[in-house]
This record gives structure tokens, C-alpha cells and sequence, in this order.
């Protein structure tokens, strides 16, 4: 299944006391690139949802989301760190001995200090269960998007390999006019030239012309190119880096076409694959 390298989803669940969001978004990359953005009460659990993501996805530059609201039930109660206010009132009362005109503070802005108040926390384990599978609904629907991005991807690069097909059939069909039209320039041009011209020295001289004009080889190369190109948008594993390597090769063969050749049409065909080869490399860039 081909799959595109970019897409979104997200997907939200309530664990606890906790509305917890999970956003999954990626674009391209030569390798797989993972990165999380976690609240610090979710670190512990990194290192699982890494791995998780990694046993999917094997290219992009992938981002990890997480962020939560705390929804206060009615009738919960303030829990109050009862040391942390101590220590906060005596650190308070040895600085009001150096202050000439100490002001008092009252208890809710007490309340306000980082740590006096404390949350309840969810056990450990619930939180990695709950977030595990917010990540893997998560997960779901980025690989379906991906695969449904894939599939255009595939479409359009099967295109362009048809009309490339169609474009080495034209050329190879062009091949014995262009070859009949050198022959026919060079005997003009030598009897042009010598009165009491030696014909099988000008047959050998064209024979060796022809072969250097020749493109059967590159044509035929060609044409396993597309097939292979073809065959490997049918496999279910990743196949971007594969994809592209085929790209550089049917452009080096398209590249030889158009240097050797000697023909207007000719040239124009080498043109034309090369437009097509670069049009899909762009689509293949995005491929997983």
C-alpha cells in the first residue's frame, strides 16, 4: 500500500479528571524523524509512544502533540500542601525582619504560590493505558489518511509512466527513418565532396555512425525502467527510496537519448520524458 508522507489527525479522550488531545502531523523526510511536544506529566511515557509510532511509520518528519485541560469535578475539594506552606510562611517571616514596612498577604494569595495547592494525581499506569490509546485512535486515522494521500500519488505516477511509455514506443518506431535519414545525408554530402567516391568506406564509416547514434539500448532501458517503477507501486512496504533511485535512472537514460540524438522528433521525445520523469519525482518526493 503506497502511503503519502504527509498528513493530519488528532483525537481527544477524557482519562480521569484529565480532557486529553493528541495531534499527529508529518511532511516529508529522507528517514524517520519523530519529535514530541508532552506535557511534563506525560515524559514517563515517551519512550512507548515512540515506539509505537516508529513500528508504523518508517519516513517522514513526524510531530507528536500532546495537551490536557484539567476539568474540576463539583464538590472536589482544594488538597493544600501543608509543608510547602509552612516552609513558604517562615521563608516569608525572616525576610519581613530585614523590611521596614512588611505588608501581611492574605491566604488566597498564598494559594497562588507554585506548589501550595496539590492535584490529585492519576495513577501511572491508567494515564499510560489512556494516552496509549488516544495515540493509537490517533495513529488510525494518520495512516488512513496517508494511504488514502497514497493512492493519488500512485495514480498519478502510473500515469506519467504511461505516457512515457507511449513516448519510447513513438522513438522506437522513429529509430529506422531517423537511421535511413543519416545514411542518406552521408552518401549526399561524400559524393558532394569526392568525384570517385569509396562506398565501402563510406558504408563502414556509416555503420560506425549509426552505432554511436543508436539508442535501442536506451530505449529498451526505458521501458524495464517503467515496468520495474510500475511493479514497485505494488508492493505493501515503503517504497519512496526505491521510487526515486528508478527516477534517477530513467532520467540518465533520458538524459543519453536526447544527447545522441540527431533527429528534431527524436530530441523532442528526450524532452518530453524528461518533463515527465521530473514531474514524477516531485509526487514521489511525498511517498513513504
Amino acid at each position: 500500500m503506497i502511503r503519502s508522507m504527509t498528513a493530519f489527525a488528532s483525537s481527544e479522550a477524557q482519562i480521569g479528571s484529565l480532557t486529553i488531545n493528541c495531534e499527529l502531523r508529518s511532511v516529508n523526510h529522507r528517514y524517520c524523524d519523530i519529535s514530541f511536544k508532552l506535557p511534563d506529566c506525560f515524559r514517563f511515557a515517551e519512550s512507548s509512544l515512540r515506539s509505537a509510532l516508529a513500528t508504523q511509520i518508517k519516513r517522514g518528519k513526524i510531530e507528536c502533540n500532546f495537551n490536557y485541560k484539567k476539568q474540576r469535578q463539583d464538590g472536589q475539594a482544594f488538597q493544600v500542601n501543608l509543608q510547602a506552606v509552612s516552609a513558604l510562611l517562615g521563608a516569608t517571616a525572616e525576610i519581613e525582619t530585614l523590611m521596614s514596612n512588611p505588608k501581611a498577604f492574605s491566604a488566597l494569595e498564598i494559594l497562588a504560590f507554585p506548589g501550595v495547592q496539590q492535584e490529585q494525581e492519576i495513577d501511572k499506569d491508567v494515564l499510560l493505558q489512556g494516552i496509549s490509546g488516544l495515540l493509537d485512535r490517533a495513529l488510525q486515522q494518520f495512516l488512513a489518511t496517508r494511504e488514502r494521500e497514497g493512492q493519488q500519488l500512485r495514480l498519478l505516477v502510473i500515469e506519467r509512466c504511461d505516457k512515457m511509455s507511449e513516448l519510447v514506443i513513438a522513438a522506437k518506431q522513429r529509430m529506422p527513418q531517423v537511421i535511413a535519414l543519416i545514411r542518406s545525408k552521408m552518401q549526399d554530402r561524400i559524393t558532394e565532396l569526392v568525384a570517385n567516391p569509396d562506398f565501402d568506406r563510406l558504408e563502414q564509416e556509416m555503420v560506425l555512425l549509426v552505432q554511436k547514434l543508436d539508442v535501442a539500448e536506451e530505449l529498451d532501458r526505458l521501458e524495464t525502467h517503467l515496468t520495474e517503477v510500475q511493479r514497485t507501486l505494488e508492493q505493501s512496504e515503503p517504497v519512496g527510496r526505491r521510487l526515486d533511485f528508478l527516477m534517477q535512472e530513467l532520467h540518465r537514460e533520458a538524459n543519453t537519448l536526447g544527447s545522441k540524438s540527431a533527429d528534431r522528433e527524436m530530441t523532442q521525445i528526450s524532452i518530453e520524458l524528461k518533463v515527465l520523469i521530473e514531474q514524477m519525482r516531485e509526487q514521489i518526493q511525498n511517498i513513504e
